[in-house]
């Protein structure tokens, strides 16, 4: 049986009294709540993030991190600057790094196998855009993306991996691929999954959806048989919308 995943992704949101502010007012509002809680601040914002959600049942994440240990890479972050702030998890593959800064799945794939050598729990997105989907191509899409990001990756390192589909054309737009539309991509994954790694390692696989989740469609989301959580931006920003969807059941 898999566990809900809700994770809030921050973005390029919240100077480092407002993240102090909203993360405590998760820890709150999330008390004893029985699922599994992530929220991945800025990186300017991780330092003062890291204590408030210690101890507590939300991990914290990162939004990003360079294909190198370290070394001469201006303006990226390190998977050992984020160990050492205590991040536990990076989200690597998001629709904006691929469209918007032009990040290749043979690159996604370096940070993944990078963050998995240092022990980190990694979020890989994938996902297809509105022009993609009107063609036919969301599978072939979310296969390629799967099968390119994952490429090297064992069964056994399969356990600190997640998967999540954004459907590109729903991020921000506030639309959302109907629940039907999401479980399929979700379901189809899945076997994508059965394919490169075996039945057992697909069911026991996170899928999250990510793309215009609000408290109003997460149990109908959540409802479906392979949608095992969710990816949350912009409903993530204030617990009053944040929190309802945590504990959507």
């Amino acid at each position: 049986m898999r566990d809900y995943y809700i994770a809030g992704n921050w973005k390029m949101h919240k100077t480092r009294a407002e993240a102090a502010d909203l993360a405590k007012a998760l820890v709150d509002g999330l008390k004893g709540a029985k699922h599994k809680y992530l929220v991945a601040p800025s990186f300017t914002a991780l330092e003062t993030v890291a204590p408030i959600v210690k101890g507590t049942n939300i991990r914290l994440g990162a939004q990003n991190c360079a294909q190198e240990e370290q070394g001469a890479h201006t303006g990226e972050v390190s998977v050992l600057q984020l160990k050492d702030l205590g991040v536990q998890t990076i989200i690597l593959g998001h629709s904006e790094r691929r469209h918007v800064y032009g990040e290749s799945d043979a690159l996604i794939n370096k940070k993944v196998k990078l963050a998995l050598k240092h022990g980190f729990e990694v979020i890989l997105c994938i996902g297809e855009t509105l022009d993609e989907r009107e063609a036919g191509a969301a599978e072939a899409v979310c296969e390629a993306q799967t099968v390119l990001g994952l490429a090297g990756i064992t069964a056994a390192d399969m356990a600190n991996i997640v998967i999540a589909y954004e459907p590109v054309w729903a991020i921000g737009t506030g639309k959302t691929a109907s629940p039907e539309d999401a479980e399929a991509i979700h379901a189809f994954t899945r076997k994508v999954l059965t394919n490169l790694y075996g039945k057992d390692v697909a069911e026991k696989t996170i899928i999250q959806y990510g793309g215009s989740v609000k408290p109003e469609n997460a149990a109908q989301l959540m409802a479906k048989p392979n949608i095992d959580g969710a990816l949350v931006g912009g409903a993530a920003l204030k617990a009053e919308t944040f929190v309802p969807i945590c504990k959507f059941d």
